[in-house]
């Protein structure tokens, strides 16, 4: 049976289904099962949050994007867009038994040399980094919380 792992996130009600041996978990972006991985769990509870928290339109929301990096396919966890189009938040999700070191960091900044994305959020689901990036100053500031979608 699966045991679901307690996040540091609000829960929810999420649509989970076995098949066989497997586990599966309803994306209500793609409207598909997944495999249910512990990464995933915390993905699907990042995107709740971010829709009904945060009010992010689901409409915004991009999950698994792809980009290459010095011409290797790469897939961003997460990219939401604004009302505009543009890219204002970037997100790499681990797993919860992941921890979140330098190397995770090195990660979404590669990627994001790709993207040129405002925002960046790393989780594991249990911790959470938030980042400002200026473009424009070479510089970066962490936030104690990812901003809110920002309404006109």
């Amino acid at each position: 049976m699966f045991t679901p792992i307690p996040l540091n996130l609000p829960p929810y009600a999420a649509k989970i289904q076995q098949d066989g041996t497997r586990w599966y978990i309803f994306d209500e972006l793609r409207k598909k099962q997944l495999v249910l991985t512990p990464e995933e769990w915390v993905r699907q509870h990042w995107v709740q949050h971010l829709i009904h928290t945060k009010r992010y339109p689901k409409s915004l929301i991009k999950i698994e994007g792809g980009l290459k990096v010095n011409t290797m396919p790469r897939r961003s966890d997460l990219v939401i867009f604004d009302t505009g189009g543009n890219k204002i938040l970037l997100a790499e999700f681990k797993a919860p038994s992941v921890k979140i070191t330098q190397s995770t960091f090195e990660q979404i900044a590669r990627y994001n040399t790709v993207h040129r994305i405002p925002f960046l959020l790393v989780s594991n689901g249990l911790q959470h980094y938030y980042c400002r990036i200026d473009f424009d100053r070479n510089s970066f500031e962490f936030l104690p919380d990812l901003p809110d979608f920002p309404t006109p």
